[in-house]
């Protein structure tokens, strides 16, 4: 559908060539061999299966162009690490490559979107709040600020607040030379009935397992990356995450009991 099209700057996505299976397996074959033009033809070629992954993220940034380079680095990598000998289709296994690349810079770059409305308005208030010092000697409050700059005091907090970098839950927030207390250990759970002993078990068993293991399912379980990424991340097969996965599980369940 029109409305869903991605526009990317220098690009006819209308043109662009697509490769038949028959095709890709023998540019594959000719790559593999060190054939580098087979590769350029396999990106060329490939290009719309990273156009119909960034349509789901249309909405999450505002420069497209910028999402379609990083999609492009995934559909390389997945290139340069496709194994025919697995017969499996290769926009299966760039999907998940491409989609990785696409969503660790998201993670990375826009963990928090704000609009352009309110990036204006702060840079007016950062403006503003110079000339009123200069002046007077003193900052203004929020309220002489929404006054002079015709906005509400919601909206002056709101853009002041865009200057501050969000924090992490698992920023350290203390740390008296034993065990660090993270931000996240200082938000109240409402939950009534919260298991405590079952928590300070956890965390006792995720000490005691392999540095490896821990880290696995702090990456899995809590920032939520997929094994691919922390395959290729690690450096290693994405079965060799798996089951570095499971024994981490079967270790920490364990250690509970």
């Amino acid at each position: 559908m029109a409305k869903n099209k991605v526009e990317i700057t220098g690009i006819n996505t209308s043109k662009i060539k697509v490769l038949k299976r028959a095709e890709m397996i023998e540019l594959f074959k000719k790559y593999q061999a060190g054939d580098l033009q087979a590769k350029d033809e396999l990106v060329n070629g490939n290009l719309k299966l990273v156009l119909s992954i960034l349509r789901k993220y249309q909405n999450k940034t505002d420069n497209m162009d910028d999402l379609f380079q990083i999609g492009c680095v995934g559909l390389i990598k997945a290139i340069d690490n496709f194994d025919l000998s697995h017969e499996v289709m290769f926009s299966t296994y760039a999907v998940l490559m491409i989609e990785g690349e696409i969503k660790r810079y998201i993670r990375d770059n826009n963990s928090v979107r704000i609009s352009r409305s309110i990036k204006d308005l702060a840079y007016k208030i950062m403006r503003f709040k110079e000339e009123y010092m200069g002046e007077h000697g003193y900052e203004p409050n929020t309220s002489e600020i929404a006054k002079n700059l015709d906005a509400t005091e919601y909206d002056v907090s709101q853009a002041l607040m865009s200057l501050k970098e969000p924090m992490s839950l698992f920023d350290p927030i203390y740390n008296d030379g034993g065990d660090t207390i993270y931000l996240m250990d200082q938000i109240e759970d409402k939950t009534e009935n919260k298991d405590i002993d079952g928590l300070i078990s956890m965390r006792r068993a995720l000490q005691k397992i392999k540095e490896r293991e821990k880290n696995i399912l702090i990456n899995r379980f809590i920032i939520g990356k997929t094994q691919m990424e922390i395959a290729e991340e690690m450096n290693i097969s994405q079965a060799q995450v798996s089951r570095l996965e499971k024994n981490a599980i079967k270790n920490v369940k364990r250690l509970i009991k």
